[in-house]
């Protein structure tokens, strides 16, 4: 009984670590040198299934990160998680696919709050969630699903696009 015991508690210590570390390179070709870590927020959550989508507003969007951060479940997967996040999937194929096919484009100033933030990182490029601030929340930060005070956290900021389901 008690060697049963060590190995639970062993095991749930084991389990409450968290490491946060970049990574060499994601599913979708994010390697550490297309991140900036210092502006970073990272938040541990434990590994939660894959929830409900969004609600198709903007701050739902922005709730939906909040909800999944530390997340792995949408490594690789940045267009797929930022769907989602508006209630919606499948709409474009890659974060470029969606950078290139939405309007209007914007290279300046602060993006709204839900407002899609890309970048020109990997073969299919990034996007994420703009947090209103000057943030955005997204995939591949750490890791995982994360926030990022700036949007200069990724190499290559290329924009936003304003908040809205996505659609083609």
């Amino acid at each position: 009984m008690r060697n049963i015991f060590t190995r639970v508690v062993l095991a749930a210590a084991i389990g409450a670590a968290v490491i946060v570390a970049a990574p060499a390179a994601d599913a979708a070709g994010v390697t550490a040198a297309d991140t900036h870590p210092e502006l970073a927020t990272f938040t541990a959550t434990p590994e939660a299934s894959i929830q409900a989508a969004g609600d198709g507003t903007p701050a739902g969007a922005v709730q939906w990160y909040k909800n999944h951060l530390g997340s792995t479940a949408w490594q690789g997967l940045c267009e797929k998680a930022a769907e989602n996040s508006y209630g919606t999937t499948g709409v474009w194929a890659s974060a470029n696919a969606h950078w290139n096919g939405a309007s209007p484009k914007h290279t300046t100033g602060t993006p709204p709050a839900g407002s899609f933030v890309y970048w020109n990182i990997s073969a299919y490029g990034h996007v994420g969630i703009a947090d209103g601030s000057g943030g955005f929340y997204a995939t591949s930060v750490g890791g995982a699903i994360g926030h990022g005070s700036s949007v200069s956290y990724f190499s290559n900021y290329r924009g936003w696009t304003p908040a809205a389901v996505p659609h083609q």
